[in-house]
């Protein structure tokens, strides 16, 4: 039976394919997880001088990541790390048991986005101060389980969902506010510390001066 080939388009910086976006990051751990090197191919995308093709063959929506499989084009990257975890062989990354998929779908994934908005709004205050309760949020939420490290228990999309933002708020908090994060959240280093021993993951972490120099151009310039 023929290999068949899917394209995952991906935001493309510098020459290179960027991780200074987190939602991109989290399909690329979740490709890499699965095994899928040979399946799934990236294409970069230059987003500041995209071709018209990819507004008009591609997603029509005009934004990456993007994943085209059996004629059709996926967008939105926590429906891709689900899609791809659904459609595609390789270890599955949801859990079984009915507490943890409610935690998962109930409280944790529905939090992302609160806790990127704190996140990013801290930067223009006291930034440690205004922060902290979200990344103490992480810290409780990693006590629910104790069969294993992470956000379930055991290594799932929760997990990949959060660590391209947790890496880039470590990052940057660490260099531009001398704060470790993991700072009397033992469960929170635990996490990380684990989480870098998975090559899926550790393989596609991105560059810390670009982080740091992409985030103060983006949230920290002078207007």
């Amino acid at each position: 039976m023929p290999l068949l080939i899917h394209l995952l388009y991906l935001m493309e910086l510098q020459g290179c394919t960027s991780l200074t976006h987190a939602h991109l990051h989290s399909v690329w751990i979740t490709r890499n997880y699965k095994g899928l090197h040979d399946n799934i191919k990236l294409v970069p995308i230059n987003l500041q001088n995209r071709l018209a093709w990819y507004k008009e063959k591609v997603y029509h929506e005009n934004k990456v990541p993007a994943l085209e499989h059996n004629g059709k084009i996926i967008g939105e990257s926590l429906d891709l790390i689900r899609y791809v975890d659904i459609n595609f062989e390789g270890p599955s990354l949801r859990p079984d048991d009915l507490a943890k998929k409610e935690f998962a779908h109930e409280e944790l994934l529905p939090y992302i986005d609160t806790f990127n908005k704190t996140l990013y709004t801290s930067f223009k205050g006291d930034a440690v101060k205004e922060a902290s309760p979200a990344f103490d949020h992480l810290e409780n939420a990693l006590h629910k389980f104790d069969d294993g490290p992470f956000f379930l228990g055991q290594f799932s999309l929760v997990d990949i969902a959060y660590i391209p933002f947790v890496e880039r708020f470590q990052i940057f908090f660490s260099a531009m506010w001398n704060y470790d994060i993991t700072t009397g959240r033992p469960k929170l280093a635990k996490w990380i510390e684990e989480l870098n021993k998975i090559d899926a993951y550790k393989s596609t972490k991105a560059d810390p001066k670009v982080i740091v120099e992409t985030f103060k151009a983006r949230f920290l310039a002078q207007h």
